[in-house]
């Protein structure tokens, strides 16, 4: 099955401006909304991206793109409905066939653990938006924090850098009309390698301020509630 590569993302969209403040890379904003030099935004970054001709390219590799992608995820670990167990792999076979390779040196973002299929099975979702992995981890936290209150409360965050030339992924198409529209996702398909390369812990400052309109104009946590974020950056090839 042949492949095209995408066009370079990153290199269209970076430096930015932000609360007058430049940043030459995805991993340079990340770190400014993780400390507090300007608050995470996922909308306006959305629409950064929405504004991009090569991001228009990305979304726009299939009219079928966003319906398959719906559907694999709402069947793919079904285990009830064994008449339509087959169905999970056509519509991998779907998606493996409009899939293209992305670009050298892209940065994704993940939420929380990794998956701990990711490895065994090539395929994990991510996030172009540094803003909307902030919203989502910090959403996770607080789910777990629920569960044990006792646990001290720290922000994870993965940040992924493409490394191989054959990483094969689909961008997700999102309602423009939709809270959806600030997933800004793409799926990755198929590698060959995933691999930590650092983890640090920030002190994160302003995780409260989050910009959600989702669930209001801030995240409800308390002042100080999150201390530490442990960021870690993976190469995928």
């Amino acid at each position: 099955m042949n492949h095209s590569t995408l066009p370079e993302l990153d290199s269209s969209l970076y430096p930015q401006v932000w609360q007058q403040e430049i940043f030459d890379s995805p991993q340079m904003l990340l770190q400014a909304m993780l400390t507090g030099l300007i608050t995470p935004d996922p909308y306006t970054f959305n629409k950064q991206l929405q504004a991009n001709d090569i991001y228009q390219q990305w979304t726009n590799t299939s009219i079928f793109g966003r319906y398959i992608q719906r559907s694999f995820a709402a069947v793919y670990h079904q285990s009830e409905d064994s008449f339509n167990m087959d169905i999970p792999a056509l519509y991998l076979r779907e998606l493996l066939r409009h899939g293209q390779y992305l670009p050298l040196e892209q940065i994704l973002f993940v939420a929380g653990n990794m998956p701990t299929t990711a490895r065994r099975e090539k395929l994990f979702t991510t996030t172009l938006n540094p803003a909307t992995v902030i919203i989502a981890a910090q959403k996770l936290n607080e789910t777990a924090h629920k569960v044990t209150p006792a646990n001290s409360q720290e922000l994870l965050i993965n940040q992924i850098c493409i490394k191989g030339k054959q990483v094969l992924g689909f961008p997700i198409r999102h309602n423009k009309r939709t809270s959806e529209r600030i997933r800004n996702e793409v799926l990755v398909l198929d590698f060959k390698d995933l691999r930590l390369v650092n983890e640090q812990s920030i002190n994160g400052k302003v995780i409260n301020k989050t910009m959600d309109k989702s669930i209001g104009s801030a995240a409800p946590l308390e002042d100080n509630a999150i201390t530490t974020i442990l960021l870690r950056s993976y190469e995928l090839s």
